[in-house]
């Protein structure tokens, strides 16, 4: 039996692994549509139980990322799944393609961000401001088109929005992010603006078993709405850039990005 409204990339014990489609939420009051309501539907019709169905959700991606997600089939599991997350033992490398030039084609990117009060977005603020926290990610140029650049990312420290406001900032917000700045749509047309897609992809992700400790890494491939460019054979640099990661690798923190 086969999912609808989500991929499963991997399933071994209490350990699933899914591709998040862009525009859904990763979780939701009742009666929202979500990532989380779907694989808890998908499960209670495969298992055939009316009850309730546990899954623990140690991270979250934002509704309009798609990408690779991993979710737990008990407490034990989501317990040590969350300990990875935040001792920084996962690698996540996520995928951009970004509107403007940054000044270097790889290189690393350091701010001070905070969530602003009462609001979905995050911003840049002086070091020295009381709510500010260190940002760190670090970026590699891997294809362009036009003014659009496709990028490999890989996070060191876990902020809110904090791959789309680290590039927002520096005048490259990620395609389609029209609340960081960017002035064209991405993927198909939405009449509600929050299900629109932006141009970021959770690409791979690097951790252990939460139960047997086997070392796991997934690739989540790109939706369909994605130019074919990205993920070709012309891209910028000799590495594969499906295999890349930066030097965080292994360091990453759990993120909305």
């Amino acid at each position: 039996m086969q999912p609808t409204g989500f991929e499963i990339l991997y399933e071994q014990g209490p350990c699933l692994v899914v591709n998040k489609p862009a525009g859904l939420l990763t979780q939701a009051p009742p009666g929202i549509d979500s990532l989380e309501t779907r694989i808890k539907q998908f499960l209670r019709q495969r298992e055939g139980k009316a009850g309730r169905i546990y899954l623990g959700v140690p991270h979250r991606l934002d509704r309009p990322v798609s990408g690779v997600m991993v979710f737990a089939r008990h407490e034990r599991a989501t317990r040590r799944l969350a300990e990875q997350f935040a001792g920084r033992l996962v690698s996540k490398v996520y995928w951009a393609i970004i509107e403007g030039q940054l000044p270097e084609p790889r290189g690393t990117l350091r701010d001070f961000l905070r969530k602003v009060p009462g609001e979905a977005r995050a911003e840049v603020v002086p070091e020295e401001h009381a709510e500010g926290r260190i940002a760190i990610l670090h970026y590699q140029l891997f294809g362009r088109r036009e003014d659009r650049f496709w990028l490999a990312i890989e996070l060191e420290t876990g902020r809110t929005h904090q791959i789309r406001v680290q590039l927002a900032t520096r005048g490259c917000p990620i395609w389609g992010d029209e609340q960081y700045g960017s002035q064209r749509s991405f993927g198909p047309p939405a009449a509600d603006p929050r299900d629109r897609w932006i141009a970021l992809h959770a690409r791979r992700l690097a951790l252990r078993h939460p139960m047997t400790r086997e070392p796991l890494d997934f690739t989540a491939p790109l939706p369909a709405g994605w130019p074919d460019w990205v993920g070709g054979t012309d891209s910028s640099d000799s590495n594969d850039p499906s295999g890349w990661s930066g030097p965080a690798s292994g360091t990453s923190a759990p993120a909305s990005s």
